[in-house]
């Protein structure tokens, strides 16, 4: 491992940035040298006690246009056409969103990942064994299929993984293109809804919308999150802290924070307030740029000199805000990371995916070291 080998790794992983929103990546890293900095009525929040603040201090409208509460209710809620009803978690508030976490922390809880990693060791062992045979994997393709059972083993539902883990992202990819600022796209919301539909018609016909929003949000962030950090992994040549038990988890969580799966949370505030000292009127958005708090783009990941646990979480929210899903995402890296130390990967192509909801990958295919030189 070397400055010069993660300095590669940073090169790479930033293609995901400027060429899905070049305009909007390139605005936040010219003003991230302020913890808070206004724009008009938008705040752009980069230090990390003022995106603690804005999580767990500042009153915030979940349903405000813009923001991630708005964009799964139109897909997911209002614009479907099978008359779904129930909160989407990230619309709700008060008992009812209180409810629906505690459902799902319990699923992910220590138990349910446990369970959850007896389905999905050994598709990594049947997708892996390819490079055993000097071929090359698609970690894209892995993730989805990997993202896919997962979501169905929660839901209980018989879909097809692939199918459950295509039509989230397109759902979750329409959706964002439908609440994306600027002048309004013909259809954008039409296609959101139907691509939503084609959703909740392969879970089954449960009339909520909860599954749904659980397939979107984990699909989505694990299809954008383990191909990344692998790649990252490869490039700055961390196989050997991988391969090391003790520290694995540790350089999971370092790779989740550097590559920052969710790396912009968009909220409005519902209540004038402050945050890193600068007044807040109700209304004001609210840009928490979660890959700046967490400092991705100051500290390398390394296991033996990680930021700790009060940083590297910064990526999965704080306060009520956290992501339930943040110990099966750590558990699933750790184990995807496990399987390929051995084969000491290198990146063969790597193309990005414009069009996803999420900064990543449309291709990231690896092949064992010494077989290929990287892309």
């Amino acid at each position: 491992m070397s400055t010069t080998s993660h300095a590669r790794a940073r090169r790479r992983d930033r293609r995901v940035y400027l060429r899905s929103h070049p305009v909007l990546f390139g605005l936040l890293a010219a003003t991230r040298g302020r913890p808070v900095r206004r724009l008009g009525r938008t705040l752009l929040v980069h230090g990390p006690e003022a995106y603690r603040e804005a999580l767990t201090r500042l009153p915030l409208d979940r349903t405000a246009a813009g923001t991630t509460g708005a964009a799964a209710r139109t897909a997911l809620r209002d614009g479907g056409a099978g008359g779904v009803h129930g909160g989407v978690l990230f619309d709700q508030e008060g008992g009812g969103h209180r409810a629906d976490r505690r459902g799902l922390v319990g699923s992910l809880g220590r138990a349910g990942v446990e369970d959850l990693r007896s389905l999905w060791r050994p598709l990594l062992v049947r997708r892996l064994a390819l490079l055993d045979r000097g071929g090359e994997v698609d970690l894209v393709d892995l993730a989805r299929e990997l993202s896919g059972s997962v979501v169905c083993a929660l839901l209980g539902s018989g879909a097809d993984p692939r199918a459950v883990a295509g039509a989230a992202a397109e759902a979750a990819a329409a959706s964002v293109r439908s609440h994306l600022p600027g002048p309004r796209r013909p259809r954008a919301e039409a296609a959101a809804a139907r691509a939503a539909d084609r959703l909740r018609l392969l879970l089954g016909p449960s009339g909520e919308a909860l599954p749904a929003m659980v397939a979107v949000a984990a699909v989505n962030t694990t299809v954008a999150a383990l191909p990344r950090a692998v790649a990252w992994c490869a490039d700055a040549g961390l196989w050997q802290q991988a391969a090391d038990e003790a520290l694995r988890p540790v350089l999971a969580d370092e790779l989740l924070r550097v590559t920052a799966a969710s790396p912009l949370l968009p909220r409005v505030a519902a209540a004038d307030g402050a945050v890193g000292g600068c007044p807040v009127r109700g209304g004001d958005r609210l840009l928490l740029v979660a890959r700046h708090a967490a400092g991705a783009h100051r500290h390398d990941p390394d296991a033996l000199r990680p930021a700790g646990a009060a940083v590297d979480r910064l990526v999965f929210g704080a306060g009520p805000h956290a992501c339930p899903g943040a110990r099966l995402a750590r558990a699933q890296l750790a184990d995807v990371l496990g399987a390929l130390a051995p084969y000491r990967p290198v990146v063969t192509r790597a193309r990005v995916d414009r069009g996803a909801a999420l900064p990543g990958w449309r291709v990231l295919t690896v092949r064992a070291g010494g077989c290929g030189a990287g892309a």
